[in-house]
Parts: structure tokens; C-alpha cells; sequence
């Protein structure tokens, strides 16, 4: 991949993501790892909401779908770095 790709990639996905702090970060990563080990996300969010209790997401019917389409999104992403991180010149 170009390097003009990868950093409109980047870009791209800090627009979507938004900053976070890390807080934010690590209670994301425990609804990832949540994810990663089968949870629905439900299950994710309260799992991450008992580790990190000042960052939980308050949750219903009708935004969990936007939810785990963040946490689809943000997992995603995680997959993409790893990838580009394997693929860059030692």
C-alpha cells in the first residue's frame, strides 16, 4: 500500500473514532477483548463497564445496534493496524 493511502486511512478513521482518552481507550479494549472471546455485546459492555465503571456506555434496545456497530467498526480498525504494522520495512 502507498503511503498516501495509509495516511488518508488514518485520517479517515480519526474523523470517525474521535479522540479518546485513555480511559476511553482502555475501556474499548475490554469490550474488544470481550468480543474477541465470543461475548455478545451486551455481555462486552458489562464485562468493560465492571472494569472500568466511570467509561460505561448507558445502553437500550434501541442504540445497542449503533453500539456494536462502533465496536464492529473499532474492531476492524484494531485488525488494520496490526496488519500495517506487520507489513512495515524492518
Amino acid at each position: 500500500m502507498s503511503n498516501n493511502i495509509l495516511k488518508k486511512y488514518i485520517k479517515r478513521a480519526e474523523q470517525i473514532i474521535g479522540k479518546r482518552t485513555p480511559a476511553e481507550i482502555a475501556h474499548d479494549d475490554a469490550v474488544l477483548a470481550g468480543l474477541e472471546m465470543g461475548f455478545p455485546i451486551e455481555a462486552a459492555l458489562a464485562n468493560a463497564a465492571q472494569k472500568h465503571p466511570s467509561e460505561a456506555l448507558q445502553w437500550d434496545n434501541y442504540n445497542i445496534g449503533n453500539i456494536a456497530s462502533h465496536y464492529d467498526y473499532l474492531k476492524e480498525h484494531a485488525r488494520i493496524l496490526k496488519m500495517m504494522q506487520g507489513n512495515k520495512p524492518a
